[in-house]
C-alpha cells in the first residue's frame, strides 16, 4: 500500500526528479497545482519530509502542522478564494481515498463545494 520514500511519487515531486507546477516551496514544505483538479483551484500542501498520512505523525512533521495550516490560509489568499471559501482536507488511507501515502493536504475552492463530502 505505501511504497518506500525512494519510490514515493510526491518524495519524487519533492527532489525534484518529478515535475511539478509548484506555487510555494520552502525548505520543508511544497504546495503544487492538483493535475485532476477537482475544483478551479486545487493545490496540494506537502511537508517534504516522507510521512505516510495523518496516521503516522513524525514528531517532525507534527512540528509542521501550524506552518501547514498556516501556509493554506496564504495560498487561498494568493489564489482568490478566501473571501468566497475554501476547503483543507486530507485523506487517510484506502476507504477514505488517498491513494498517494505522502501526508498531503488538498486546498479547493473557487466555486460553491457543497455539503457533501462523500456519497
Amino acid at each position: 500500500m505505501s511504497a518506500p520514500a525512494s519510490e514515493c511519487l510526491f518524495c519524487k515531486i519533492a527532489r525534484k526528479e518529478i515535475p511539478a507546477a509548484l506555487v510555494y516551496e520552502d525548505d520543508e514544505l511544497l504546495a503544487f497545482k492538483d493535475i485532476f483538479p477537482q475544483a478551479p483551484v486545487h493545490l496540494l500542501i506537502i511537508p517534504k519530509a516522507h510521512c505516510k498520512g495523518l496516521g503516522d505523525l513524525s514528531p517532525e512533521v507534527v512540528a509542521l502542522s501550524g506552518r501547514i495550516l498556516q501556509l493554506s490560509a496564504q495560498l487561498a489568499r494568493d489564489h482568490g478564494v478566501m473571501a468566497g471559501g475554501w476547503r483543507l482536507l486530507s485523506n487517510c488511507g484506502p476507504d477514505a481515498g488517498q491513494t498517494v501515502f505522502h501526508l498531503h493536504f488538498h486546498l479547493l475552492g473557487g466555486k460553491p463545494l457543497g455539503g457533501k463530502l462523500c456519497q
